[in-house]
């Protein structure tokens, strides 16, 4: 499973990023108005840190003529942008054009199986379900993930499975398990799946024994170049 942070924070990114396992960065309109800085500018400078890592750009435009104008833009600013545009009947149209020209498109807010068959047949790189916001209506997103997963495999499609809107370690880990190709999460949530309190407890049990074979022995390593016994 890839691993994509959902945000557009330049620090949460570098701290993502200096991990060395960040595969990519999804943005949203949302995301993006929080940092107050030029549209353009701010992709720009995730693509920078991200470098070969995969940024997703969401258009704005509600309509066909606008979702078109402004995904080529976005594509045209990094070779590493994706446009992501909205699971509707225009964001489907808009779609099935890009994708004949190759322009990679990410179809965001998808909440059904059906949605999902769709715009993979329309060519979508990505197609990113929505599960934690499916959660929130007492509606099993992982569910709904198997369900994308298993039509996919049946035939075959391209698409990457990109899931979306992951609240917690476990979404993750279920969403790895069930294979999906790319998993997107909160920088705290990212924080979250290096936790565990027994490799907390661990360590210091261990630096507390060290603590004390240090005090009772004297320095452990002895100095670089002397070996036992020579004189």
């Amino acid at each position: 499973m890839k691993f994509f942070l959902d945000t557009a924070n330049l620090e949460e990114i570098r701290q993502g990023a200096s991990f060395g396992i960040l595969d990519g960065i999804t943005t949203n309109p949302t995301l993006a108005a929080k940092e107050k800085k030029p549209f353009r500018e701010l992709i720009l400078e995730i693509c920078r840190i991200v470098k070969d890592g995969v940024v997703n750009a969401e258009v704005v435009s509600t309509d066909l003529e606008g979702m078109l104008r402004e995904a080529r833009e976005v594509v045209s600013w990094h070779p590493n942008v994706v446009a992501k545009i909205p699971m509707t009947p225009d964001g489907v149209r808009a779609l099935s054009i890009l994708s004949r020209e190759g322009v990679r498109v990410n179809i965001t807010l998808v909440f059904s199986p059906s949605q999902a068959l769709i715009v993979a047949k329309a060519g979508a790189y990505f197609v990113s379900p929505f599960l934690g916001r499916l959660d929130d209506i007492s509606i099993d997103g992982l569910a709904l993930l198997r369900e994308i997963l298993e039509i996919y495999r049946a035939y075959d499609f391209k698409t990457q499975v990109l899931a979306a809107s992951l609240r917690h370690p476990l979404h993750v880990v279920e969403a790895a398990k069930m294979g999906a190709h790319i998993g997107t999460m909160p920088f705290k949530v990212f924080e979250m799946l290096f936790r565990h309190p027994l490799t907390d407890r661990g360590l210091e049990s261990f630096l507390k024994d060290w603590d004390k074979a240090r005090e009772t022995l004297g320095e452990i390593t002895e100095p670089a170049g002397t070996r036992r016994g020579s004189r």
